[in-house]
């Protein structure tokens, strides 16, 4: 199974005993819109709701960390997804948050996760069936090992500020990488981290909201100056957009990423750490 995977696959495999279709919508707290009640009402048939607000370490006050990998096991588990299972996920969020949830299926062990490109979107242009209500689904075993090498703490960070020989990609809107904006989150500083490219993650994306793909992708990172060859870190306002880059950076075939799980949220609210203001 390919990474990314159309909608003309998905409809042609809805059923299979091993597949599992996740639906990872989250948004902006301020949005206005409630993720899982948009779920209830219409979804892909057969997927369970991912609900990523929850699915994190209450530990931590930085939001979205990623939780123990006790909770993940028993998150998966209570939706149906287990061991050996397919997972295609997708979202119908403009923060394309299904990029985060392939992300942390992969980091905790799952071998076979695919994104499906244009989301829910796409898909209901398409003509193609919606179901309402919530899913049964039987109790499944997920066996959750986290690849700490998948993560990017605040020290790493900290270390490759400046570097020469490291990429840091900000996925948030330009006006917030500028510090134009005030952040959402109270007592966290405006701006970005010094000597991060800003690659807002709509731009991987096309009008019908599927992913750039070759030559059209690899020029969104160009113009955004970031060099491909380069290992990289992705980051955002609380690391689910971060995932996006990240994303885009693996359909080109390019692994050495990382995701700064705590990104702005948790840069931006330390008074230690060295903050920038303006384009990149």
């Amino acid at each position: 199974m390919n990474s990314l995977v159309s909608t003309e696959w998905l409809a042609g495999e809805l059923g299979a005993p091993d597949l599992k279709v996740i639906d990872a919508t989250i948004f902006l707290s301020g949005a206005g819109r409630d993720a899982r009640a948009e779920y209830e009402a219409e979804h892909i048939p057969g997927a369970v709701f991912m609900d990523l607000d929850e699915l994190v370490d209450t530990a931590n006050p930085a939001p979205h960390m990623l939780p123990p990998e006790h909770k993940f096991a028993s998150r998966m588990q209570s939706l149906g997804l287990g061991d050996g299972n397919r997972f295609v996920v997708y979202d119908n969020s403009p923060l394309h948050s299904s990029a985060r949830a392939w992300w942390m299926l992969r980091a905790f062990g799952a071998h076979y996760v695919a994104i499906l490109d244009g989301g829910l979107q796409k898909w209901k242009a398409e003509g193609r069936p919606v179901e309402s209500g919530k899913v049964h689904v039987r109790h499944a075993h997920f066996t959750a090992f986290l690849d700490r090498e998948a993560v990017a703490g605040k020290e790493y960070v900290s270390g490759i500020v400046h570097s020469a020989e490291h990429e840091l990609v900000d996925a948030r809107p330009a006006s917030r990488f500028a510090g134009e904006d005030k952040e959402p989150r109270p007592g966290v500083e405006p701006g970005h981290i010094p000597g991060s490219r800003s690659l807002p993650q709509t731009d991987l994306f096309n009008a019908d909201n599927s992913w750039k793909r070759g030559d059209d992708l690899r020029a969104a990172f160009f113009a955004a100056g970031v060099d491909l060859n380069k290992p990289m870190v992705t980051t955002c306002g609380s690391g689910v957009t971060a995932a996006v880059p990240l994303f885009g950076a693996h359909l080109l075939g390019k692994e050495d990423v990382k995701l700064y799980d705590g990104s702005w949220s948790e840069w931006g609210a330390d008074p230690a750490t060295p903050k920038a203001t303006g384009p990149a």
